[in-house]
């Protein structure tokens, strides 16, 4: 049997993306009868390559909820600029709801410092080395949602070069020559 363009396509998309599941949840619901028992989800997707997303899913079974939420990562998926392909370029904080997490770009060598829900998305990433805190709550969810609210502010070199009408190699070169506290005193001026 010949197989269509898409089907071949379908499965190769199931072998470049790393999928992690951050938590699964039992919820009951009370009715007539007693209790109907179902199950939550939270995954994280991602290429390995700096694309990553999230999604949850509710169904009666585990398999079905991790299908659910494992497609909607994949349709969630957002693009995040990578310094060597391997750590941020530079720190950010993210918040949501009761959630607040500081991400930190680290050395070469320092490994994913991160717990829990943050690991499993920097991992999904494809970031090797970098260094974050949650603070406030632990839920899962918050977590997952506060990381992703810092990720989205992460500026490549040239997005704030074009953005300041300067040449990519001025705001590098900064970059390296300043310690941080020189850096944060000539960014406030």
């Amino acid at each position: 049997m010949a197989r269509t363009p898409r089907e071949g396509r379908g499965e190769r998309e199931e072998s470049e993306f790393v999928e992690k599941l951050v938590s699964i949840n039992r919820v009951a619901k009370v009715v007539k009868g007693g209790r109907r028992f179902g199950f939550a989800a939270l995954v994280v997707a991602g290429d390995g390559r700096g694309r990553v997303g999230f999604g949850s899913g509710k169904a009666r079974e585990v398999p079905e909820a991790i299908r659910k939420a494992t497609e909607q990562a994949k349709r969630s998926m957002v693009r995040v600029p990578l310094r060597e392909g391997r750590t941020l370029h530079h720190d950010i904080h993210g918040h949501f709801g009761a959630g607040k997490v500081v991400l930190r770009a680290a050395p070469a060598g320092t490994g994913v410092i991160a717990g829990g829900p943050m690991r499993a998305i920097f991992e999904a990433l494809g970031v090797q080395d970098v260094v974050a805190k949650s603070i406030g709550t632990s839920n899962p969810h918050n977590m997952v949602k506060a990381t992703f609210d810092a990720l989205r502010r992460v500026e490549g070199p040239r997005l704030v070069a074009s953005r300041r009408g300067r040449r990519v190699s001025d705001i590098i070169g900064r970059r390296e020559t300043e310690t941080p506290a020189q850096q944060e005193q000539a960014a406030n001026g």
